[in-house]
């Protein structure tokens, strides 16, 4: 016991690590779902606090190209440059003897007079060249700005090309003989740190926001449409949570802890309630394995799913989970496994409240309609009942928000079509589950429950009356089943089934004998282990037939641990005074287990001893099976299952009522009725 607490321990630990490692953490403590130009869905938003309105992408760009045109750069004035190249120039000049000094001194003048007027750098000459204002800005050493006039200044291109037109061919092209252009550099450079400084705070003084929401203010309200400006406040407002809650110290650590702790108390809850209410399936490794494992594997799936896109978490069938688990175990487990899964789903959705109505209905819808999954038909009816529910329970919250029919968003209806599609998928997963985990589902008890299946036509055809022996077992079980709360599809199979172990011996039981009777020429003794022996026989055959597990626990338990009552009887009576063993006249046993075993091991018994009334009253058949359950009840054989008294007493009423249907009799018409004349 105490390992199957720590098993179940690990398994808590393993899925709550695994779920919160995948739910989605963000440090801001409020997102809103929606999309720009589409009506806001959500609730009306009020400023929490004052917001700062921010322009719209067209006016950010607008307002950014206006400072870009308008802007006038800064150049940086090298006054001790001009004096180092007219120097170094006036030197070069004196080398050429041959050319006359006016020339000289004409050259050394006019290159004096350029970097006077100002000589710019190409940067500052593409500025010029655009014609976008007619001066560029200076800081002088007092931190003053001055006006330089453009028309004044020069690119050292357009200066060379001006001395190379002038002296040319007049004087034998000397500025390329002097090298002319080695001694032109621009003394007004581009001033980059200034330029960006001023820049920046040209841009922040345009950009920054004029007007704001004030705390209290509606921002959009509930079917208005998303409009640019108010998408930029929806976004400030995001950026402003977010800053507050990092002032706060919220971060991904503690978002982390709070998950974990929701995660573990849903999943703690949910384990003590298998622990009190369905301790059976608690102390069931393999189904508390696969409990957990298909909530995680579901929840992780939904994520994956809802990681692209937040609106397609309502693209995922939450129906699937009442309806493939329903399939194996009972309506509660499935029910509460669903609410489980809900409630942990709705940690990444937007609108919580909204997320959890909406699968908590649908929920109810599989459930009420799963009972019994047997037809495709059932499916199909489950799934259009699960969206015509979400269909009108989304249509009742937008009216609840005041959003008008016309401004809904029906796109919404699309996820939920292909949501209740997928149901269809129940079936493959259930199949899936089945040779996975070795589960057997109601579908399946369906499909054994056929008569044309190998086995129980070998039954009908070697013995006859077992077959119908069955058939009898099978309808009065399952009609007790119903009316207590079981399982009537594996009530019935396991009736179909519970005697094929007299296929190897037929004629040694009274419902296939032809007035011969081979025991009577056998000891008790003998007789005794050749009727036990069906149900070793019954497993064998089971196994043969790869029956599943629990078709197998009927053959085993429909007898239980009980005696021959006849051969042992007998036995007794031969013996005189003697003390006669009842071992050999025991069935191997268990006793029955589960409620739908002591349903059939009532039915078999009660079915069988009517047949040997000589007479059908309502009085000989009620007084037969009170007989036998009461039997059944002092021999200890319901010890072991969960039935309680009253279900038995439901079950004893039905069985009554099935029988004198069953047995009812006839009115004795007279051989011949003469006409008056």
């Amino acid at each position: 016991m105490k390992k199957n607490y720590l098993l179940v321990l690990l398994m808590l630990v393993a899925s709550t690590a695994i779920i919160a490692l995948v739910l989605p953490r963000s440090d801001k403590p409020k997102t809103f779902n929606y999309e720009k130009d589409r009506p806001w869905l959500n609730e009306t938003l009020i400023a929490p606090f004052d917001i700062p309105i921010e322009l719209s992408e067209e006016d950010v760009k607008r307002k950014t190209d206006s400072v870009n045109n308008a802007y006038v750069p800064f150049v940086r004035h090298e006054s001790e440059l001009a004096k180092q190249y007219t120097v170094l120039l006036s030197q070069e000049l004196a080398k050429y003897k041959d050319v006359p000094v006016s020339v000289r001194q004409q050259l050394l003048k006019d290159v004096k007079e350029a970097y006077a007027r100002g000589i710019v750098d190409n940067k500052t000459g593409e500025f010029m060249a655009k014609g976008r204002s007619e001066y560029v800005r200076l800081l002088n050493a007092n931190s003053v700005v001055d006006h330089i006039n453009i028309e004044n200044l020069r690119t050292v291109r357009q200066v060379y090309e001006m001395l190379d037109t002038t002296y040319d061919k007049a004087e034998g092209a000397v500025t390329e003989r002097f090298n002319v252009a080695n001694f032109l550099a621009p003394n007004y450079v581009y001033d980059k740190v200034e330029n960006d400084k001023y820049y920046k705070d040209a841009l922040s003084r345009e950009l920054e926001p004029k007007e704001s929401k004030v705390t209290g203010e509606a921002i959009i309200k509930t079917g208005d449409i998303v409009t640019p400006k108010q998408d930029a406040i929806i976004k400030k407002l995001e950026s402003m949570l977010q800053e507050n809650a990092e002032k706060n110290n919220l971060s991904k650590k503690v978002i982390l802890t709070g998950q974990i702790m929701l995660v573990a108390i849903m999943l703690l809850m949910y384990v003590f309630f298998l622990s009190i209410m369905r301790r059976q399936v608690f102390n069931n490794m393999r189904s508390m394995l696969f409990l957990f494992m298909f909530i995680t594997l579901f929840i992780v799936c939904m994520m994956a799913i809802v990681k692209f896109r937040a609106n397609f978490l309502y693209l995922v069938p939450y129906a699937l989970v009442p309806i493939i688990i329903s399939a194996f175990f009972d309506l509660r487990i499935a029910f509460l496994s669903h609410i489980v899964v809900v409630l942990i789903c709705s940690l990444a959705a937007p609108e919580q409240a909204q997320f959890i109505i909406m699968q908590f209905l649908a929920g109810c819808v599989a459930v009420a309609l799963m009972q019994e999954l047997t037809r495709r038909s059932h499916l199909v009816l489950c799934a259009l009942l699960i969206f015509a529910v979400y269909g009108l329970t989304h249509l009742a919250i937008m009216f609840s928000r005041g959003i008008e029919f016309l401004k809904i968003d029906w796109h919404t209806y699309i996820y939920y079509a292909v949501n209740c599609i997928a149901l269809s998928f129940a079936y493959v997963a259930i199949f899936v589950v089945e040779k996975l985990f070795g589960f057997t589902s109601l579908l399946t008890m369906v499909e054994l429950s056929d008569i044309n299946t190998p086995l129980l036509r070998l039954l009908s055809e070697k013995c006859p009356g077992t077959f119908q022996h069955s058939l009898q077992v099978a309808n009065i079980a399952a009609e007790a089943a119903i009316k207590v709360g079981a399982s009537q599809q594996m009530v019935r199979a396991g009736a179909l089934y519970h005697d094929i172990g007299k296929i190897e011996n037929p004629a040694f039981f009274t419902e296939n004998q032809n007035r011969i009777n081979p025991h009577d020429a056998l000891a008790p003794e003998q007789s005794a282990q050749i009727v036990i022996k069906h149900v070793l026989d019954g497993i064998r055959l089971a196994d043969k037939a790869r029956l599943p597990q629990v078709i197998t626990d009927f053959i085993v338990q429909h007898h239980g641990d009980s005696t021959t009552r006849y051969f042992y009887m007998q036995a007794c009576k031969e013996a005189g005074d003697e003390a006669v063993d009842p071992t050999p006249y025991t069935y191997p046993g268990p006793r029955p287990q589960t409620k739908e075993a002591a349903i059939i091991m009532m039915a078999d018994s009660c079915e069988a001893a009517t047949k040997s009334l000589s007479e059908y009253t309502e009085e000989s058949i009620t007084g037969v099976v009170n007989k036998i359950i009461d039997l059944i009840i002092t021999s200890g054989q319901l010890k072991d299952s969960p039935i309680s008294f009253k279900q038995v007493e439901i079950v004893r009423q039905v069985f009554v009522e099935r029988l004198k249907s069953i047995y009812h009799t006839r009115i004795s018409y007279p051989d011949d009725i003469k006409p008056k004349e």
